[in-house]
């Protein structure tokens, strides 16, 4: 009896510190918050359908490599042709979330399909299955494969703009960055690249600092990987010259000081960058985007201008 009262006080002593350091590491910073609400949307993404309008048809797991996430999904009008496609790339702090994560898909694919935009959405694998250089490699085939595609959708491959939101962000910016994987998967030339909130443009910024744990287990400890995964560290002059607009929260403390530092080098090397700093959650930015607001409208004149080249 005496050791079965033990093993109880010992199991709820350890229940009671492991819970400790779960709340410290929520304490300490907002990504690890973000990080945890955005693994609940992808438990919650399947069981919440997004209703599209009946004149907007989908094709589901397209795929472009061998394995099980290396799937895109499309939606389009009938009526499309030679339409510009918006390729979104989803976030989830690199080791979770879904191509169709209601968030990510359903005020974009409502707004701009009926607008005469082709959407997709792209999934890739995860960490710690794979490092965010693979992820962004994945990112670069799923791309290649949308603009030789995008004709049977109604989409002109010459008329594609990247969004990536959160993680995403950071690997769509570290594509467009690169001066070698677009070439290497042949990924042709797109319009314009629209980031949406990402606090690791400059990675090695990021692990010198005081950062959340879970970074170390994305990123590692090798200096020279963090420089070979960090979009301000790739951005030279041999980057596509698509223009960028970069939108942070004014409320996710790392967010634009990180964006403005990019997008003064991006102009500095001649490649158009604009900051778009928005009165929202890092969460808002994400879900609003495609609903009927300023911010919408804002990134839609970004948008226009890009239709214009």
């Amino acid at each position: 009896m005496k050791s079965n009262i033990l093993e109880t006080k010992y199991l709820s002593i350890s229940f009671l510190v492991i819970l400790s350091q779960i709340f410290c590491q929520v304490s300490e910073a907002g990504p690890l918050r973000d990080m945890i609400s955005k693994h609940r949307a992808a438990r919650q993404s399947t069981a919440e359908k997004t209703k599209l309008p009946a004149d907007i048809q989908l094709i589901q797991d397209i795929p472009y490599g061998k394995d099980v996430r290396n799937t895109m999904d499309v939606y389009f009008s009938p009526q499309a042709k030679n339409a510009p496609v918006i390729f979104m790339v989803h976030g989830g702090a690199w080791q979770m979330g879904d191509k169709a994560g209601k968030a990510v898909i359903e005020n974009k694919v409502k707004r701009w399909v009926p607008q005469g935009y082709v959407f997709v959405s792209t999934n890739y694998r995860l960490v710690p299955e794979v490092d965010p250089l693979t992820q962004v490699t994945d990112i670069a085939r799923a791309l290649a494969v949308a603009q030789k595609n995008a004709s049977s959708w109604g989409g002109d491959p010459s008329r594609f703009v990247l969004i990536g939101h959160s993680a995403g962000s950071h690997l769509v910016a570290a594509l467009a960055s690169s001066p070698s994987i677009p070439q290497e998967f042949g990924v042709k030339p797109w319009l314009g690249t629209i980031l949406l909130d990402s606090e690791a443009l400059d990675v090695v910024r990021i692990m010198e600092a005081k950062h959340p744990r879970f970074y170390n287990k994305v990123f590692g400890q090798d200096i020279t990987y963090w420089k070979s995964v960090s979009p301000f560290h790739l951005l030279t002059v041999t980057a596509t010259k698509a223009q960028f607009l970069l939108v942070c929260s004014s409320e996710h403390k790392g967010s634009c000081p990180q964006a403005n530092s990019f997008a003064d080098k991006a102009s500095r090397l001649g490649i158009p960058a604009k900051v778009l700093e928005v009165d929202m959650s890092h969460k808002e930015i994400n879900k609003q985007l495609g609903a009927d607001n300023l911010y919408t409208q804002s990134v839609e004149s970004f948008l226009a201008t890009l239709s214009k080249q």
